[in-house]
């Protein structure tokens, strides 16, 4: 398949804005290496769960990367696997959120009326509620065996502040020539929607997906942190919660990179993404370009 010239030259020109972003070309890199961690890392380095207490926190060295956990199993081979699963509730509550946000939004703005009165209620309930205690009682309430089950989870709370956002800015465009135009052509709301009103809404629908990312990420470490959602021992929460609670790792000093290696890693993901928004921002807004 041939990538259109226009598109090529889109991407191109979206690269190069970046690379002369110091700031956000670390946040692509910090982003390449994750995904290329969570796709092929766990193809390229095995994991090897077996027990060896005789190896229990041994510190980082050429045969152990990151050091041994508590059972004598290396760190940076659960690190690498485990990734998988955290980009995975990330990226797919992200994009769950997003959709459900754009749908809401959109369809509230341009239909109007009873239908906005009624789906800015909902949103308002929604964004009553504190989100995370909601989440742990979801999580504990429902059986969660797999990431986009926890990302669906995770996603149904995740979406009414960019949904009210996106509504608003669908009210500012409404009476717009292109969209009067619609209207009068007797067009569908789903051609006004995606075709007309969206495309002018990419650039804050893109800065809220890399947001609702990266607040995926906190929130389902969190939870897994607390115990409530196991989904393997791989995942960085879990090993966050082995390494605090269950093992006494906090207490032992040589055990230090067994806590410290997921929290970094989850610390270094979310800075990238923090930064990597940074250039998309640029990207859809010409007057931020030094």
């Amino acid at each position: 398949m041939i990538m259109p010239r226009n598109t090529g030259k889109r991407l191109l020109e979206s690269f190069t804005i970046i690379k002369h972003n110091r700031r956000a070309f670390f946040g692509l890199c910090v982003l390449v290496f994750f995904i290329l961690m969570a796709t092929a890392g766990p193809v390229v380095i095995p994991l090897d769960m077996s027990q060896d207490f005789l190896m229990r926190f041994q510190g980082p060295s050429w045969a152990h990367i990151l050091g041994t956990d508590f059972a004598g199993r290396d760190i940076f081979q659960q690190l690498v696997h485990g990734s998988t699963d955290v980009l995975t509730i990330a990226f797919a509550t992200a994009f769950f959120g997003s959709f459900i946000a754009v749908l809401v939004g959109l369809s509230a703005g341009l239909v109007g009326g009873k239908f906005d009165m009624l789906m800015m209620r909902i949103i308002d309930i929604f964004l009553t509620v504190p989100n995370f205690p909601i989440m742990i009682i979801f999580a504990s309430i429902f059986r969660i065996n797999d990431p986009i089950s926890f990302a669906l989870v995770l996603a149904a709370w995740s979406w009414p502040g960019l949904a009210r956002a996106l509504r608003a800015q669908v009210l500012s465009l409404k009476h717009k020539e292109f969209v009067e135009v619609s209207r009068v052509m007797a067009m569908p709301y789903r051609h006004i929607m995606f075709k007309e009103a969206l495309p002018g809404l990419m650039p804050y629908l893109m800065i809220n997906f890399i947001d609702m990312a990266r607040g995926a990420i906190t929130a389902s470490v969190g939870i897994m942190l607390l115990g409530l959602v196991p989904l393997s021992v791989t995942n960085w929460g879990m090993m966050l919660n082995f390494a605090t609670f269950q093992t006494g790792a906090i207490y032992v000093p040589s055990a230090l990179s067994y806590l410290l290696s997921p929290m970094l890693a989850i610390i270094l993901f979310q800075y990238g993404l923090i930064c990597f928004a940074s250039g998309v921002e640029e990207i859809f807004d010409p007057r931020l370009r030094s």
